[in-house]
């Protein structure tokens, strides 16, 4: 999952971003509403954590903004323990959960997973398609029931494509999903053909179909109708 985390507070902001890290996310952090705004219209992410109270803004004005962009990204709110109305605020003009502070970490992690699995696996953890499935909770793969042995990119990967089935995924689109702003300063993204060239081996060698397809010129497709 790759997740934006707008928080003005460096300390908390580095601590989230290590830990979820660890997790296995991509994360990104915003100190300030301007620079939020700016990577919010660049970038795609699955996930926002937002602080209300920015320096330069107010983090409801930034769901305002999500919303009018139709970003379809979840937003969880972080917010004080007295700022009621505020959450209430968010939570009707479209953000998708809170969290007062402070809170443990563990319980922001069990929360952002609970997002992701209910909008993008109809609150599941099994993703299917015909003899694929990923689990996102252990993090196995498998094809014809057989276990992958897959890298953390790899798995990632997979999940992306199956979330995304019949939608042209470009090079960039899947660097930035993978390896968030580290890929800002790079030339080219030819290296996400090896990731791909690498998955695509792993199912074969299962026996499973070849359902990722090259589209010239802009990236690739998961296309189910084989």
């Amino acid at each position: 999952m790759k997740v934006l985390i707008i928080e003005d507070n460096k300390e908390l902001a580095s601590n989230i971003k290590d830990y979820l890290v660890r997790e296995g996310y991509v994360c990104e952090t915003s100190y300030t509403y301007f620079n939020a705004e700016n990577k919010l219209i660049s970038f795609h992410y699955d996930c926002i954590i937002l602080d209300l109270m920015l320096p330069d803004g107010h983090g409801i004005n930034l769901v305002r903004f999500i919303k009018t962009e139709k970003n379809q990204s979840s937003i969880l709110i972080l917010s004080a323990k007295n700022s009621l109305e505020d959450k209430i605020t968010g939570l009707d003009i479209g953000a998708d959960d809170y969290l007062t502070k402070p809170f443990h970490l563990p319980e922001l992690h069990s929360r952002l997973k609970a997002l992701f699995r209910r909008k993008n696996l109809k609150n599941d953890n099994l993703v299917e398609f015909q003899e694929i499935g990923v689990n996102v909770e252990s993090r196995e793969a498998r094809v014809n029931q057989h276990l992958l042995t897959l890298t953390k990119k790899e798995f990632d990967l997979l999940l992306f494509f199956l979330i995304n089935k019949n939608r042209i995924l470009t090079r960039q689109t899947i660097a930035e999903h993978l390896w968030g702003d580290y890929t800002d300063n790079l030339a080219n993204f030819d290296f996400v053909y090896q990731h791909v060239k690498n998955l695509r081996k792993k199912i074969s060698k299962a026996k499973g179909n070849d359902y990722i397809t090259a589209v010239y010129g802009l990236g690739y497709k998961f296309n189910p109708n084989l």
